[in-house]
């Protein structure tokens, strides 16, 4: 039995969950987000909770699949009422981000500015050094949060680049002097 599908998603005040025909969409006070679950997997709302199963428990690929969409399920949930952020600081001397309208600018040590279009669904934010992104899909939010760090990812001698704000940056030491003897 899968641990995660087993456990039933609480549907909080405000929340709306409609499931037909496999897709489940979640409204809320943040927006509304839609998921088609896998064709092995059930979803169905009761008291005030939704249950998800399969028919053989004991199937590797049924249980895999049971677990994931649970959690898919619980993170839209989340999604809706409290949102997801990720932030990422930006290291370097003359290193700096620029939010205008929906374009990132970032300036990161090329010999150009960097443009990033903002994807729809996700919101960004500039402060000081530190970029923001924000929005209601954890994984709109994480892959965009990942994409910006990939124009210029952390390097490991003097830790200048995109780096998140909990990352940590394992440095390298620097070519040592040798001395005469």
């Amino acid at each position: 039995m899968s641990r995660i599908g087993k456990k039933p998603i609480q549907i909080p005040q405000g929340v709306e969950i409609k499931i037909e025909n496999g897709l489940v969409t979640v409204k809320g006070p943040k927006g509304e987000l839609k998921y088609q679950i896998h064709p092995l997997v059930t979803a169905e709302v009761k008291d005030g909770q939704v249950l998800v199963s399969v028919q053989k428990e004991e199937d590797k690929k049924e249980k895999a699949l049971w677990g994931t969409n649970q959690k898919l399920i619980d993170n839209m949930v989340i999604g809706v009422t409290t949102g997801y952020e990720k932030k990422l600081e930006i290291n370097g001397v003359g290193y700096r981000a620029q939010l205008s309208g929906k374009k990132l600018t970032l300036n990161v040590g090329f010999s150009h500015p960097v443009d990033f279009e903002t994807p729809e669904g996700v919101t960004l934010e500039v402060e000081k050094n530190i970029v923001t992104v924000t929005g209601i899909d954890k994984q709109m939010v994480g892959e965009t949060a990942a994409q910006i760090r990939k124009i210029k990812k952390p390097e490991p001698y003097k830790g200048k680049g995109i780096k998140y704000t909990e990352e940590v940056i394992i440095r390298k030491a620097g070519k040592q002097a040798k001395t005469g003897a």
